[in-house]
């Protein structure tokens, strides 16, 4: 079995802050049920919201470039 290390696990979210913001409090309560545990939690761990002027440039382009995709008007024809 391998040793225990820290790892990242990002979610690109195309969405309002509000909207951002419930989705990291639904993500908090999955990895901690219960906040007023007393022991720590059994995987450590911490999640952070990041707006989008604070990304890199080249950030989540795939996501940005399928909003761009999927908010064009349909094409008729």
């Amino acid at each position: 079995m391998s040793e225990k290390a820290v790892w990242e696990v990002r979610l690109g979210l195309y969405a309002t802050e509000e909207e951002a913001t419930r989705i990291v409090e639904r993500i908090t309560a999955l990895l901690c049920p219960d906040p007023e545990h007393e022991s720590p939690c059994p995987v450590p761990w911490s999640v952070a919201l990041t707006p989008e002027e604070d990304l890199d440039e080249e950030d989540y382009a795939e996501l940005r470039e399928q909003h761009e995709i999927e908010s064009r008007p349909p094409t008729t024809g």
